[in-house]
């Protein structure tokens, strides 16, 4: 007997909101035998993409239930096919299906409607990013709707820890951007680089963007209207916790071991401090952001390192309920050795996955996905996470 199809229909707040947020609760993020999270979007199951320029959110029914869900946003980018052009760019995420439902194709009918809709916007490509091991996902993307396998960079991420603060370097002088500067240092150093969004400086002027810091030798001058020290570098902090919380679902029994043992030691035993305690994340949690970062000069790598001590200071004494730094590095990109983390929380390869859906874009995907990646960095929009 064949499975009933599903109804997709644009998402109604006032009808699918919470029955939007049951099934988000139902649904992991991240393959079922590993640890996975659980997102809490406060209300509003739009937020992901609601700061974006466009976005929509897709609903399916089957017998009057909701069974799925997607979310996708357009914006301009830069792309390299291999010469530096502008390209719109629609991107799929947030795809939930309840597990109940699965295997019956409302996930293949969820991606096929958004894409209807990007290409209603004139969408030059569609891209996605997954972990590398969601087989599920992988097998859905690439192997039934076409997607082609583009970038596998890395996602760090770096506790926060409320009652201790990172070294910062006398010797580093750290200074906060205005908007414009730091939009003019963006589109003149990050301007060519894959997936540079175009309209930065809303990113930029955005309430969840928290500023733009650069880091350069003390005794050095700064000036981004004239000449600029030989080593330096920036990054700009994006709060995703005023948007939505994260809870891990489940975790090997040793990760929650360590974590209620090392929080007992530093309680109890403050004098060992050579192994801070792990944050507790079974509890709803914020996280910051960090995109745009970037460097030049032979002593970049410690300033980076320094910007990001930086960061986790203030997250340890401004925000009250963020636990973690995260930021996402392209696949070559020697920052991932600057940049503080925990090989227990970080995943070292995400995946990304593209798809032309132009047909004179074809050829041009060819280039695109057999462009070997550069040692820069992909920029990640903040907006995406």
């Amino acid at each position: 007997m064949g499975f009933t199809e599903a109804i997709i229909r644009s998402y109604e707040r006032q009808v699918d909101r919470a029955r939007v947020e049951d099934l988000e609760r139902r649904c992991e993020v991240g393959p079922a035998e590993h640890m996975f999270l659980f997102t809490d979007t406060m209300g509003d199951p739009i937020c992901r993409i609601r700061n974006s320029p466009m976005y929509n959110m897709l609903v399916a029914e089957l017998d009057n239930e909701l069974v799925g869900v997607i979310q996708g946003s357009i914006k301009m980018v830069t792309v390299h096919k291999p010469q530096k052009e502008q390209a719109k760019v629609g991107y799929v995420l947030g795809l939930r299906v309840s597990p109940l439902h699965r295997r019956k194709g409302i996930g293949s009918s969820l991606v096929c409607e958004l894409e209807k809709w990007f290409t209603t916007n004139d969408v030059d490509y569609s891209y996605m990013a997954t972990d590398k091991h969601n087989e599920a996902s992988v097998k859905l993307f690439v192997n039934k709707l076409g997607y082609n396998q583009f970038r596998t960079p890395a996602i760090l991420v770096n506790a926060v820890h409320k009652n201790r603060s990172s070294h910062i370097s006398s010797n580093v002088e750290i200074s906060k951007l205005k908007v414009e500067e730091a939009e003019c240092l963006y589109r003149k150093y990050m301007g060519s680089m894959e997936f540079f969004p175009h309209d930065i400086d809303q990113i930029l002027r955005n309430k969840l963007s928290l500023g733009t810091w650069v880091a350069y030798p003390r005794g050095e001058t700064w000036s981004t209207e004239g000449q600029v020290p030989k080593s330096w570098a920036m990054l700009s902090v994006w709060n995703s916790g005023e948007l939505f919380k994260l809870r891990l679902g489940k975790a090997p029994l040793s990760c929650i071991l360590y974590t209620k043992s090392s929080r007992l030691i530093e309680r109890y035993f403050p004098c060992f401090k050579l192994v801070p305690s792990i944050p507790n994340f079974f509890e709803p949690f914020g996280f910051y952001f960090m995109y745009g970062v970037h460097h030049e000069g032979p002593l970049s790598g410690k300033l980076v390192r320094t910007l990001c001590h930086f960061v986790h200071n203030m997250a340890a004494t401004e925000t009250k309920d963020c636990k973690v730094i995260v930021t996402e590095v392209g696949d070559h990109d020697v920052l991932r050795h600057h940049i503080p983390h925990w090989k227990l929380l970080s995943c070292p390869e995400d995946l990304w996955c593209i798809k032309a859906l132009k047909n004179q874009e074809k050829n041009s995907l060819y280039e695109l996905t057999n462009t070997p990646p550069t040692t820069k960095a992909l920029f990640v929009d903040p907006r995406e996470v």
